[in-house]
Order: C-alpha cells, then structure tokens, then sequence
C-alpha cells in the first residue's frame, strides 16, 4: 500500500512504542534491586581471587581454572547489570523532557558504576601476565580457552593502562563526567523548533528538510539554525568540556593521537582508517562534488542551498510509506538472503520490542540498544513515512538480527568491534534499497537512485568529514577552549570541503554541529560507518557473483560477534581492507551510481 499524503504524522501513528517489561516492570520493580544485589555477590565473589592470577603463573592448569572462573564471574555481573541499565537508559530516551527519568538513570548509572569499579584489578592482573603464560593456561584448561578473544581484546590496551588507584578513580568518577553526556541529551530533548508558528521537535525539523516544498526546507532549516544557536553556548561547554577530559586520560593512558582508543577499541590498523579516509577524500570531487552539481541541474539551480542537499526530485506529492508497508518490505528484502535472517527480525514485529512512533521528549536518531546474551534487543527511531526511514528500520533490524545471530557467544564475546558491527545494519538498508530499485520504473528509478547516492554520500562521505571535523577540533582543542565561533567556522570549513561548491552553506548552518551526538558520546565512531559502507559494498559485490554460496558465509561473519578480527572475519571472502585500493574499489562503486544518475538526468 503507498500513501501519499501532506502531514507524516499520519503515517507514524500506527508506528509501535515499546514495552520494557521483560526488563522490569517499572522504577521501583523490586526486581531491580534484586539484581543489583546478585551482581554486587557476583563481583564480591570476583574480588576473592585479586592477586591470585599473578600467584599462579608458574602453573598453567591452576592459572587457566582461575582465569574461567574470573571471566564466568563477569559475564554474571556484566548481565545483571546491563539489565538494568538498558532500562534506565530506554526508557529515559522516551522521555528526556522528564526529570525523574533523568534522576533514575542518573542514579542507577552512579551504583553500578560503584559496584563495578571493584572488578578494575582483573584486567590489570591479566595484563601483568606474559603472553606464553596465557596461552599456556588457556591450553591447559580448554574451557577456559573460549575466553581467548576477549582476552586478546584486553591486551591491546596493556601497554595503556594505569595503576590499580587510577584506574579506579576513573571508574569512580565516570558517572560525573557522564553527566556532560546527560546535559547536552536533555538540552536537544528540549529544543523547540519553530516553524512558521509550528512547534517542531528536532526529528521533525530534520524530516522537513526532506520536505518536496524548497519553501517548506527553507523555513524548517532557518527555524532549526535558530534552534540550535540558542543551544550552541551549552553544547559547546559540553564539547570543550568532554574533549579536554579525554585529553588528560590519553595523556595518563600514553595515547599518541586522540583516535587511538577508539582504533584499539575496534581492532581496526590505524593505517586502515587512514587509508579510508585518503580514498574518500580523494573521491570528493569524482562523487560528491559532482553528484550536487548534477542535482543542482535536476532542481533548475546553479547552486544548492544546504537544505536542498536532500530535497527529494521529481514533481507531486513524493512515495510514502504507511508503518505495515515499510514493514512488509523490510521482511521481504531480508528474506531474498535467507529465511532465517527475516524469521529473526518477525520477532522485533510481533513483540513491543520497537519504538518508532515520534513524540515530544523523545530521542532523535535511531539504534538497536542490546542488553545481554540472554535477553532481547529494543530498536528505537523515529518513523515518519520517508523512504529514508524504511532503510533507517532495515539499518537497525540488521543490528538486531546481527546481536541475535551472536548471542549464544555470551554477552562478553558476542560484543562486536564498532568496524564490523555496522556491516548488518548497512547490509540490511542495501537488500531494502535493491527491492526498491527492482520495482521502479521510469522517473521513480531517479528518484530512487538519487536517494541510494544520497545515503552513500550520508554515510560515507559526510561521516568521514565528521571524522575531519572531530581530528581538527580535538587538535585545535589543545592550545584552548574553543568558542562557538570558532567551532561554527571549523565545522563550515571541513563540511565545504566535502560538499563541494555546487552546495551553498547559508548563513545558521554553522551551528548545525550542535545536533551531532555522535561527537559527545562517542568519540571518533563516526569513521565506523564510512568502513562499513564500504565494506557492505564489497560483501554485496559477492553476493551478486554467487548468491547460494553467500549466505552462510555472511551468517558465520554476524555469528563470529567479537570473536575474530577485521581481518580474520572478512578472510574467507578474499577481502583486506588495510590496502587503500580496496576502499577506492568502493567509492568506484558509488560514483558508478552517479554515472547512472547522470545519463537518467
């Protein structure tokens, strides 16, 4: 069924909110304080084997019965408390406008931080061991060798690591600093953007720059660009704020570039990463700069003007999509990959474990939160009917179905590096917009077209600018705190780079930095989306030349969770993306897309 209509309103209002009873009930569910007990035992019983580790090394058969018993102990723990911090933090994100939700978080984010601050001694001890000394435990004790891949994981991060007293402060202190998170969420929680005298929440504001009105884009991108100055002095302290706070770990850690923690997190070559952005940055002029200037042509412009980047094309209303049609299409695309992949994401329909219709208070963006290996994950977005939040629901059921697929890995190995975690979300938007393309026709395969560009250059070309404007920024942030001013020109700066001259920044875009959370939260993530673009691009390159073979390769890839490297993982498709050819391979495939444009055009 496809609806057309003026208000997207309509169109969200069968979109499901969530249930988080199969968490707990409600704030003061006893259960909550249950499990904070029973993990406070389970770390009680973990702190008994401090300093045996290290005691045990001369005998490998003791050390590997004390190294599961550890790691047995913290999967424990590590359950009972993410339950009850995905509660908290769930049910916040539907709620920013609501200060007891905030206290609740804030509170519970406090206890367990308290409870877990005790367990630092564990991966400081295992650290202190040699690697022969490891290996030999873990082959003593083959139980204990399923523990291998988080172990591996800890020791990248040895030779930055500090004493047992400074670890701990860190841990004791992080729900403080944490707060500078809370603050910048509550301050975009409540922005009211107003619109020719509409009150607009953020989401909306940003679904009407999408709007087939060029009238209609120009008032909501001036009502934001208001919106977000007034924001701009808090978020900015939140910015300075956080950046000079990672600044001062890294110094202690011994960090040498302020990426490094976040390359160590993801297991990913920092040369990699640089050769990802060299590729793309080369490939700006090639697929960006001119993709605008064609579209700019298609609209009877010279110049876009930054809220015409994503101003849909053709004449009349544009396709929406009603929530039972855009679900109906999601299913059918993962299902062309296997059965299994559409039979894991049924579940997140036939459950409340989606929230998708907007509100005021509620969070903008989208994600699929995980819990634990022995509970479910919860998908929050905001649906409005666009095309772009079909895909955005393909994107976060691919996150789901990737955490099903890993679960019986435990929640400890089933955790994925951010470089490969973003594969299945990508993968899934890809089998979304191959359906969609199949099925058009004359000017809606334009029009489509346009939008898959649109969505590569969102998530690659404009998510390593973010990743540009975030390197400029924290080296920039060392001599000093940084004004609005200055963060506006820098941010104008680096995004001008990407967009190129056939896109005009208009005066109040340099505030739209403001809304990007991603750079409060966490930290140099943004470049994990440009690697999984591409990278999906690649894996669907193998899908096309042999379908059959593809799909249990890709289900084992999900299935391995954290458990394997970058390099390991995509090893048995005959891909290495450490070489820079790889990632120009994949800008070639866009710019491709744009030479199809060009001759539809």
């Amino acid at each position: 069924m496809t609806v057309h209509v003026a208000a997207p309103v309509s169109l969200s209002s069968d979109a499901p909110e969530w249930s988080l009873t199969d968490l707990y009930k409600d704030p003061s569910d006893p259960a909550i304080e249950t499990d904070l007990k029973a993990a406070r035992v389970a770390v009680d019983e973990l702190v008994k084997l401090k300093g045996a580790f290290v005691a045990a090394r001369a005998n490998a058969e003791r050390l590997g019965l004390l190294i599961n018993q550890a790691m047995t102990l913290t999967e424990r723990f590590t359950n009972l408390l993410s339950a009850s911090a995905a509660y908290a933090s769930l049910s916040a994100s539907t709620a920013r406008d609501d200060p007891a939700w905030a206290k609740f978080e804030g509170d519970l984010r406090a206890r367990q931080a308290a409870i877990a601050a005790d367990t630092v001694f564990l991966t400081l001890e295992l650290n202190q061991l040699e690697d022969w000394e490891i290996e030999g435990a873990l082959k003593a004790n083959p139980v204990a060798a399923k523990w291998r891949p988080w172990i591996r994981r800890v020791r990248l991060v040895r030779e930055h690591e500090l004493t047992p007293d400074l670890e701990r402060l860190l841990v004791d202190r992080g729900p403080a600093v944490a707060n500078w998170s809370r603050l910048y969420d509550e301050t975009l929680a409540r922005l009211t953007v107003t619109v020719a005298g509409e009150g607009l929440t953020l989401a909306e504001a940003l679904n009407r720059l999408s709007d087939p009105s060029p009238a209609q884009r120009k008032l909501a991108a001036e009502g934001l660009a208001t919106a977000l100055e007034a924001t701009a002095p808090v978020q900015g302290l939140c910015l300075n704020t956080l950046a000079f706070e990672k600044q001062v770990e890294d110094r202690w850690r011994k960090f040498t570039f302020p990426a490094q923690p976040r390359h160590i997190a993801n297991e990913v070559d920092a040369d990699a990463v640089d050769a990802l952005e060299a590729a793309v940055v080369d490939a700006y002029p090639r697929v960006s700069h001119r993709y605008y200037a064609l579209k700019a042509k298609a609209l009877g412009k010279d110049v876009l003007d930054y809220w015409d980047r994503n101003a849909p094309l053709g004449e009349g209303p544009q396709r929406r999509y009603a929530w039972v049609e855009a679900r109906t299409v999601v299913l059918d695309a993962f299902r062309a990959l296997t059965p299994a992949f559409a039979e894991r994401a049924q579940r997140f329909f036939d459950n409340p474990w989606i929230d998708a219709r907007p509100r005021p208070g509620k969070a903008s963006g989208a994600y699929s939160h995980p819990v634990s290996s022995d509970k479910h994950p919860y998908v929050l977005m905001n649906f409005m009917g666009e095309r772009r939040d079909v895909l955005t629901l393909a994107h976060e059921l691919g996150h789901a179905v990737h955490q099903t697929l890993a679960a019986p890995l435990g929640t400890l190995l089933s955790d994925t590096p951010l470089t490969m975690a973003e594969t299945a979300s990508i993968f899934g938007e890809g089998l979304v917009f191959e359906r969609l393309l199949a099925e058009a026709t004359g000017e809606e395969r334009r029009v489509l077209l346009a939008g898959r560009i649109e969505d590569g250059l969102n998530t690659v070309f404009r998510q390593i600018a973010f990743h540009r404007f975030e390197t400029r920024f924290h080296a920039e942030r060392v001599q000093g705190e940084l004004s609005v001013e200055q963060i506006g020109a820098l941010w104008l700066e680096v995004m001008g780079e990407s967009l190129g001259p056939a896109v005009r920044l208009n005066a109040g875009y340099e505030h739209y930095w403001t809304y990007v959370s991603h750079f409060v939260h966490a930290p140099f993530y943004v470049y994990a989306y440009a690697f999984g673009d591409l990278l999906v691009s690649a894996l669907m390159e193998r899908r096309r030349a042999d379908p059959e073979g593809f799909a249990p390769l890709y289900e084992g890839l999900l299935a391995a969770g954290g458990t394997k490297t970058y390099v390991e993982a995509l090893a048995p498709f005959k891909m290495d993306p450490r070489q820079k050819s790889f990632w120009a391979e994949g800008c070639a495939r866009l710019e491709r897309l744009v030479d199809e444009f060009e001759a539809l055009t």
